[in-house]
C-alpha cells in the first residue's frame, strides 16, 4: 500500500509557518561547514524574515554566500512530528528602518520587551530598538525548494 502523503497544504504551511516559534538557520562558513543558528523570526509576505547583529557569523556567511536552509520542526511523539525545511537563497536588508520595523514585530511575537509580547508604538519602538537597528542586518528568505511533514496525518500509522 502506498503511503499516505504527509505533506503541508499551502494553507496548512501558512499557518504553520506563523504559529512557528523557532526557526534553524544553517549558513555557510568559509571551509564549506554548515553553520547552525536558533533565530526568531516573523512571515512577510509568505517569506520568513529574521534579523542578526550584521558582525554575526550568520550574516558574515550570507554575505560570502547566500544559500541559506531553515528548519521549523515541532512534536515530541513520531506520530506528532511536523516540520518544513526551506532552501533558498538570502536577501539581506541593511536599511535601518526595515530592521526597526523587523524588531517591532518580533516585539509584537516574542517576549522582547517585558514578559509578554506587545504591540509597541513608534517612540517605543524607537527607544527600545533604535539603537541596534543600524547595527544588525534583516534577512529575507527566498524559498527555492520546500520540504515538509505533518506526521499527524498518518493516523498513528508508520
Amino acid at each position: 500500500m502506498p503511503r499516505k502523503d504527509i505533506t503541508f497544504t499551502a494553507a496548512e504551511a501558512a499557518g504553520y509557518l506563523e504559529a512557528g516559534r523557532t526557526l534553524i538557520v544553517a549558513s555557510h562558513n568559509r571551509d564549506g561547514s554548515i553553520h547552525l543558528a536558533p533565530m526568531w523570526y516573523v512571515m512577510d509576505q509568505g517569506k520568513i524574515v529574521f534579523r542578526s547583529f550584521a558582525k554575526s557569523q550568520k550574516i558574515v556567511n550570507l554575505r560570502r554566500d547566500p544559500r541559506i536552509s531553515v528548519l521549523i520542526e515541532t512534536g515530541d511523539a513520531y506520530a506528532e512530528l511536523q516540520g518544513i525545511l526551506i532552501r533558498g537563497t538570502a536577501t539581506l536588508i541593511d536599511d535601518p528602518g526595515y530592521t526597526l520595523r523587523v524588531y517591532g514585530r518580533l516585539a509584537a511575537k516574542y517576549a522582547m520587551v517585558g514578559d509578554a509580547p506587545i504591540e509597541l508604538d513608534d517612540e517605543a519602538l524607537e527607544a527600545a530598538f533604535g539603537r541596534f537597528a543600524a547595527k544588525n542586518t534583516s534577512v529575507i528568505v527566498e524559498p527555492k525548494r520546500i520540504t515538509s511533514w505533518d506526521h499527524t496525518k498518518l493516523g498513528g500509522e508508520y
